[in-house]
């Protein structure tokens, strides 16, 4: 008897132990050494696994990445290894759980097989920099999840499939192929980055949310559209509709000017009548009254006042301790032409210049219901209050209706239009990224210090908002403008409880300013601009991470400089804390400019220990 439970567990034990070691199905691991055969590698590193007798995760084949649990295969990743044969999809989609597959850089040639559909978890597939011809087999689309399809730098050719019906599909990079046709459907409102270039496309670009613009275009001759040189033929149908529709609002115009002559007529009738009766009881008064109100209203300009106090205009205002505003006058702000730079929801943003004078910015606010006193009080209290890196403001007006705020005007323009409009030049790398976040987050916990006790945040931190001065430092423009930051889309942690109340009571006010400046460090580090009041940047940024695919986060800039990765890494990560979606679990702003200086103070280090 016990030498038949000797001969039954041994042969246990050693599948416990072979059970223990491999943990991906024997099939497929043998459809892997397949897959890779077929990619025909030349071996030049050791441990280089992918053969039959080991296992992808615990042996840690090269390029394979496991779940944590090491149980089975979720990324292969293989690029720059001069592999030269082919992709066998068939093989490979037997890895049921494979999210992402690169090839990127190497010397693979043939068709992509239609049977890449079959790995239906893809999120993630790039072909870039190989030598793939053929068209591109229509049952890509039903790869339901992939997100990024990146197949630049190919010989593809025909007809590309129609992607319209692929609605997690957020990147789609074919540039540098043989692509004919017309470019068929996309969901360009969710792509976030588009590139066509250089084929052989023709037709209209489908593109009408004016996202991409000609360089994710170029190089097609037979493309035509907007954002492209070559405007599209207008059809003859097209060409009538049009004149009919011209005749038609014609005639809707002509019709409204009759009517307006009309309404016109009948007021300059009435107003007579009534200057008649004014005459009448005091001609001289009458005379006189008329031409002051004119050339009182010849002198406002586009910002002037539109309130009525007291009977008459109020012009009073009041000139802060900047020395900008030394003689200063109201009247001086309403006779210079004024220049509109911004219109929001808020107001609006003019640049004037009074006669001998600097260069000024009056910010109108319209319809924030604060009363004068406050009002009065938080620019007075925002006034004692200096800091280098923040726009000191040089005078106010409060009237009923709107309120003014006059700035210096900074030439350099702002940190936005640094990172998503023209650089003229200017080198904006890692380092002075890291440097003008440390500078800003310094600013804005000094801020915040010194005004907890009267609950001033800025309330409305963006990167529009950082100007740059002369010298390129930063300066915070606009602060205490707004009651509550408007673009914190977090929880307000209602009933907070006992323990939380008095955390809430002096720190509530100053947690959108932290989560705004979380959305200005992912601006420096993906280099991408915020829409929706950076609520899609933010989502974009928390699945790419959430995939653990975080180097697709950074500004391609910043990787082709050679930004330190790990640092980066770290100041994403204070990003995502300011952008936590419970107001509670974010820092403070100290905290975060702490956190932020410390890696400033490491990058300089590195960098003055590497100089020759």
């Amino acid at each position: 008897m016990d030498q038949i439970r000797s001969n039954l567990f041994v042969p246990f034990l050693l599948f416990l132990l072979f059970s223990s070691v491999r943990t991906e199905d024997q099939s497929v691991i043998q459809a892997l050494v397949t897959f890779m055969d077929k990619l025909a590698p030349i071996q030049t590193t050791t441990n280089w696994g992918w053969n039959i007798s080991s296992d992808p995760c615990t042996s840690k084949w090269v390029g394979v990445t496991c779940d944590g649990s090491n149980i089975t295969v979720k990324k292969i990743v293989l690029e720059n290894l001069n592999l030269s044969g082919t992709l066998d999809p068939g093989s490979l989609c037997k890895v049921s759980n494979l999210l992402v597959l690169s090839l990127n850089f190497n010397n693979l040639t043939g068709i992509l097989s239609p049977e890449i559909s079959n790995c239906n978890r893809l999120t993630h597939f790039y072909l870039t920099g190989n030598r793939f011809s053929g068209n591109l087999p229509d049952s890509i689309t039903n790869l339901q999840n992939v997100k990024r399809i990146v197949i630049s730098n190919n010989d593809f050719s025909g007809d590309l499939p129609d992607f319209s019906r692929t609605t997690s599909l957020l990147t789609f990079l074919a540039q540098n192929n043989q692509l004919t046709g017309q470019l068929p459907g996309f969901n360009y409102n969710q792509l976030q980055d588009f590139n066509v270039a250089n084929n052989n496309f023709t037709g209209p670009v489908p593109d009408d949310t004016g996202r991409f613009d000609g360089n994710s275009f170029a190089g097609n001759p037979g493309l035509c559209g907007k954002v492209l040189p070559r405007s599209c033929p207008v059809k003859k149908k097209e060409k009538e509709s049009k004149l009919r529709d011209f005749f038609i609002y014609s005639g809707y115009a002509v019709l409204g000017f009759l009517v307006v002559v009309l309404v016109a007529i009948m007021l300059l009738k009435r107003k007579k009548r009534g200057q008649n009766e004014k005459t009448d009881l005091s001609p001289k008064n009458s005379s006189r009254s008329g031409r002051s109100s004119e050339s009182r209203n010849s002198k406002r300009s586009e910002f002037s006042l539109t309130s009525v106090e007291n009977g008459g205009v109020s012009t009073s205002m009041v000139v802060l301790s900047s020395p900008v505003g030394n003689g200063l006058r109201f009247e001086d702000l309403l006779r210079a032409p004024a220049e509109l730079i911004s219109r929001g929801n808020n107001g609006s943003l003019y640049k004037v210049k009074p006669e001998g004078g600097v260069s000024l910015v009056v910010k109108r606010i319209k319809n924030w219901k604060i009363s004068k006193d406050e009002f009065k009080k938080r620019m007075q209290k925002i006034d004692e209050i200096k800091h280098s890196n923040v726009l000191p403001v040089v005078a106010y007006y409060s009237s009923k209706h709107e309120k003014l705020l006059v700035y210096e005007y900074q030439q350099n323009g702002s940190l936005f239009r640094l990172l998503h409009g023209s650089q003229n030049g200017q080198i904006f790398d890692w380092g002075s990224r890291l440097s003008l976040a440390s500078s800003v987050a310094a600013a804005l916990a000094f801020m915040h210090r010194e005004l907890e006790a009267d609950l001033i945040a800025h309330g409305n931190v963006k990167s529009s908002n950082i100007l740059l001065k002369d010298d390129m430092e930063p300066s915070v423009s606009e602060y205490g403008l707004m009651p509550a930051n408007h673009q914190d889309p977090g929880p307000s942690d209602q009933d907070p409880g006992p323990s939380k109340t008095q955390k809430r009571t002096t720190t509530g006010n100053f947690m959108g300013d932290v989560y705004g400046f979380g959305v200005v460090l992912l601006e420096l580090l993906t280099g991408k601009p915020v829409q929706d009041d950076g609520l899609g940047l933010v989502t974009w940024v928390r699945a790419v991470v959430q995939e653990e695919w975080t180097g697709e986060v950074f500004d391609k800039a910043l990787i082709v400089e050679g930004a330190n990765e790990e640092r980066m890494i770290r100041l994403l990560h204070v990003a995502l804390n300011c952008i936590n979606g419970s107001r509670e679990a974010r820092p403070m702003m100290g905290e975060v400019a702490t956190m932020i200086l410390a890696l400033k103070e490491e990058e300089e280090r590195s960098m003055t220990s590497s100089d020759p």
